[in-house]
């Protein structure tokens, strides 16, 4: 009987992965000429099996190219990944493009697929995109899978160009019955700002297979975010995104967390130094605390964002339910002592501390009014506009209008897309534009509305317990009982907004009643009103018929006020006895002439009844 050679096996695999492709990493060659590209021509010539090529650190002159891509005619039909990074360094913006052209051409009549093609650090600008963009619409691109194109100074035209591109390999391959599936995109550092990232996203609406895609340092604000995600939307096997140092800001947010449960299967978002500021971060919080909505969610950047004291509680509270959380980057961010403190200990109940990041460089300095994003976020969408209109004048007339004719189509895609894309209509458009009107606690209670919601002006409780405490002496009743009763209804009109639709709304809905539900249970704790504050409770809940014969009618959404309940009910300040008198009440069927009816808030009061029972036996 033959005996297994565990050396032998590892020696045949080794052997087998040298000689599936050739290598020249990192040598720092400079091939000006054939005579200096004859160690490359000689090694894919006698390469038996090339599935890659990578030339990867050395510098490739038009002639050495031409010599390079005569041997890879012959012998590149079975090249898969052309690896092709820092290959042009000292090289002039008119050798780039002619050597690209002639690598190209060469897989093109090799009969090559390639499934990768890597140029990223190669700073060939939109000239050389130029020598690219026809061997990006030939066949041997149909079967890409992976194009890395990081760092190569494409600029606004270069992005349409490269949109361009793609958009006519995706039109071609399906012609020829094959479809173009890519799934990695990398195209970061490349200042395509607005106009480049708004002609890409029409190619992202176009495939529908993206699973990794990557556009750090773009120059691109919130109008830019907001074109990319109604494309990014239409692929749901995304599972990386990368758009750090980008400005995204709150509305860029909104644009982000509308799409984000399109992503079941999300594993790495990074939205590090977006600007997204605290309002941002509570909206995408929201978005990926959702239960069961990113399940496989490993890693997460939001620092550097501006984000204070009121962001910590929900970031930390969205990765209840991330168990393959090992990444949870927020430095760089102005939580203070008070937010640090809050991420940690709600960190550690939910068991994922161990994710956390440093936060060395917190800046605890006080929060700076909104306003101020929304001003600075004016001014650079003009810059951009000029900057944007300097780059195109450079550029040839010719391809310039030939670009143009595209953008047309671009911008009918995004009007398509901008009638699917956004239901959140004027009450969003608040979030977009500088709000002069003021709203008092008064006019919100007369006729509470989501839009009166947003345009509260405050986010302490001080306010409320003062327009309370007002309304009592007014009325001339007892302060502290009849306080905890109005205080009740009070919050039961902000808490009815936590079931709206409507992203921007549920987060200011949860986070005003946390902070009064807070203040309620301190007050009822410090003035014996407990028995009050839970009869109340159950009252304004239509759980319990009040006693008194003047308590006027329900009139907020039950719905919404079970909803907050959920998750009030988890938090440290909500006493055992409430808990356990809403636990006892939510048992009970409605009924009414003795005869059981549906409940239309059952399943509300189902939810809240899992989680009491999730505290109490925890």
């Amino acid at each position: 009987m033959s005996t297994f050679n565990l050396n032998e096996l590892k020696d045949v695999l080794k052997d087998n992965a040298e000689n599936s492709g050739v290598s020249f990493a990192g040598r720092n060659l400079k091939l000006d000429t054939e005579q200096d590209a004859i160690e490359v021509i000689k090694a894919i010539e006698e390469c038996p099996h090339l599935e890659f090529f990578n030339l990867e650190g050395n510098t490739l002159g038009p002639l050495a190219a031409e010599a390079v891509a005569q041997a890879l005619q012959k012998n590149g039909a079975l090249l898969k990944r052309a690896l092709w990074k820092d290959m042009f360094t000292s090289r002039s913006k008119s050798e780039i493009p002619r050597a690209l052209e002639y690598l190209g051409t060469s897989l093109s009549t090799a009969g090559a697929q390639l499934t990768e093609l890597e140029l990223s650090d190669n700073a060939f600008g939109p000239i050389g995109i130029k020598g690219l963009a026809e061997f990006l619409t030939s066949r041997t691109c149909y079967s890409l899978r992976e194009l890395h194109l990081n760092n190569n100074g494409l600029g606004i035209f270069g992005g349409k160009i490269l949109a361009k591109a793609l958009l006519d390999c995706c039109q071609y391959s399906s012609r020829d019955g094959t479809q173009l599936a890519l799934k990695v995109f990398e195209v970061g550092r490349n200042r395509l700002e607005n106009e480049g990232a708004e002609a890409l996203a029409s190619v992202f609406k176009k495939l529908t297979t993206l699973e990794e895609v990557a556009m750090p340092q773009n120059g691109i604000s919130h109008r830019g975010i907001i074109a990319l995600t109604k494309g990014l939307s239409a692929n749901p096997r995304l599972r990386v995104l990368n758009l750090n140092d980008n400005t995204v800001g709150p509305q860029g947010a909104q644009a982000l967390a509308n799409i984000l449960p399109n992503f079941r299967a999300l594993e790495h978002l990074n939205l590090g130094d977006c600007l997204l500021k605290t309002e941002g971060s509570c909206i995408l919080a929201a978005a990926l605390g959702v239960q069961g909505n990113h399940p496989f969610l490993m890693e997460l950047n939001l620092s550097f964002n501006e984000i204070h004291t009121r962001g910590a509680g929900p970031i930390a509270q969205a990765m209840a339910d991330k168990s393959y959380l090992n990444n949870l980057h927020l430095d760089g961010n102005s939580f203070g002592t008070d937010g640090r403190a809050i991420l940690r200990e709600c960190l550690t109940s939910l068991e994922r501390i161990d994710s956390l990041g440093t936060l060395s460089e917190d800046d605890s300095d006080e929060e700076k009014e909104e306003d101020e994003y929304e001003n600075e976020d004016e001014d650079e969408d003009e810059e951009e506009d000029e900057d944007e209109h300097e780059v195109v004048d450079v550029d040839e007339d010719e391809d310039e209008g030939e670009v143009e004719d595209e953008d047309e189509d671009v911008d009918a895609d995004n009007d398509v897309i901008e009638d699917h894309a956004n239901d959140n209509t004027a009450v969003t458009n608040l979030l977009e534009t500088k709000i002069e009107k003021k709203v008092t606690i008064s006019d919100f209670l007369k006729s509470p509305t989501e839009e009166k919601l947003l345009l509260l002006q405050y986010n302490s409780a001080e306010p409320f317990v003062e327009y309370v405490k007002n309304l009592v002496r007014d009325n001339e009743k007892q302060l502290e009982s009849n306080f905890t009763e109005e205080f009740i209804k009070l919050i039961m009109n902000v808490s009815a907004f936590c079931g709206s639709r409507l992203l921007n709304v549920r987060i200011k809905a949860e986070t005003l009643t946390d902070i009064l539900y807070a203040e309620l249970f301190a007050f009822a704790v410090k003035n014996k009103q407990i028995t009050i504050l839970n009869n109340a409770l159950l009252v304004n809940l239509g759980l319990l018929k009040s006693e008194d014969k003047k308590a006027g009618k329900i009139d907020w959404n039950l719905e919404g006020c079970f909803k907050a309940l959920e998750k009030i009910s988890k938090k440290e300040y909500f006493l055992q006895q409430t808990r356990d008198t809403l636990k006892f009440f939510l048992e009970k069927p409605v009924t009414v002439s003795r005869a059981k009816v549906t409940d239309p808030f059952q399943d509300s009061k189902n939810a809240l009844k899992s989680a009491l029972n999730c505290i109490q036996t925890t």
